[in-house]
């Protein structure tokens, strides 16, 4: 095979390899019936792109891409904070993500239905379904929260043990500033979509990557190989 071709097909396979399949995490109050229990944080929404397939498995940590998400309200009086309201809004790469402290755990049942995502009733008790904290560390934040979700279709979030400084050290134990029991049907409550299939804005270039996408390379690279054949003849 002619040098030109070959590497035209090697970038094919690479590139291939690394279009990976991207895993959708949302939520938002709006999923359940939530009860203040402590200060009157209600209001937040959470969307997390992970880089993983669709299919059965425990997910510790996985790969994330990108993390962003937003929790605000009026808080009790006396929290260590000493804030009267909050809205805490962040974005930022897996990577980051877990630089600070976060840490999200859940496992896919091995009989899921993959066809309309994934419900709360097909991911696995390990005492919860989902657990997903986002600590962060000598941040300077007292609010980042921690969302946990049970298989008897209630659940929690509030604000983590977040360390707001190391020196001085600053620290808030879990629920200090807020806390919301949460209710929802697990049976109707979709928690993960699978996003892979979403066309780019130009079906020619992949978004942000200045890149061929991979099946126009193989349309080029067979284009390419056709038209070899035929100046041969």
């Amino acid at each position: 095979m002619p040098k030109m071709l070959a590497t035209l097909l090697i970038a094919v396979l690479v590139q291939s390899e690394l279009l990976a399949e991207t895993v959708r995490f949302s939520t938002s109050n709006t999923d359940y019936q939530v009860t203040n229990v402590f200060s009157d944080v209600d209001l937040f929404t959470i969307e997390i792109d992970i880089d993983m397939p669709l299919s059965p498995g425990v997910y510790s940590d996985p790969n994330i891409i990108r993390v962003t998400y937003r929790v605000f309200g009026d808080l009790a009086l006396g929290t260590p904070s000493g804030f009267p309201a909050f809205d805490l809004q962040r974005e930022m790469s897996g990577a980051e993500f877990y630089l600070q402290g976060s840490s999200l755990l859940f496992e896919i049942a091995i009989d899921a239905d993959f066809s309309d995502g994934i419900q709360a009733d097909e991911l696995v008790d390990n005492g919860n379904i989902l657990s997903l904290n986002a600590r962060e560390i000598d941040n300077g934040r007292f609010h980042p929260a921690i969302l946990e979700l049970y298989a008897d279709g209630t659940g929690r979030i509030q604000n983590s043990n977040n360390i707001h400084t190391l020196d001085p050290l600053l620290a808030v134990d879990f629920g200090d500033e807020y806390i919301n029991d949460l209710t929802f049907e697990v049976a109707n409550t979709t928690l993960f979509t699978d996003v892979s299939e979403v066309e780019p804005e130009d079906p020619i270039v992949q978004k942000g990557s200045g890149s061929l996408s991979w099946p126009t390379l193989l349309l080029v690279f067979l284009s390419m190989l056709v038209s070899r054949k035929r100046i041969k003849v």
